[in-house]
């Protein structure tokens, strides 16, 4: 499975609560339209230090990247070649 599978898999399953690949497009905003919180968002942090093993520093926790299945998978990708 793919980065993007497992990022997209993660946030249907515990946000959205389905498992319909059509209810959630990759460039959506999880802010934006609702689907994550603040709190929600430590929580993916977590998820991609778990299932990734990467770590994410305090300076990283934004927007450009965490905030959709895009930037999730762009910032694994970067971290990862890091």
């Amino acid at each position: 499975m793919s980065a993007k599978e497992k990022v997209k898999n993660y946030i249907l399953e515990n946000y959205l609560f389905t498992d319909d690949q059509d209810a959630l497009k990759d460039g959506d905003s999880f802010l934006e339209q609702g689907i994550i919180d603040s709190t929600g968002i430590l929580e993916v942090i977590f998820f991609l230090e778990e299932e990734f093993g990467i770590s994410v520093a305090d300076e990283e926790m934004v927007p450009e990247n965490l905030d959709s299945v895009n930037n999730l998978v762009k910032f694994i990708e970067a971290k990862s070649a890091a």
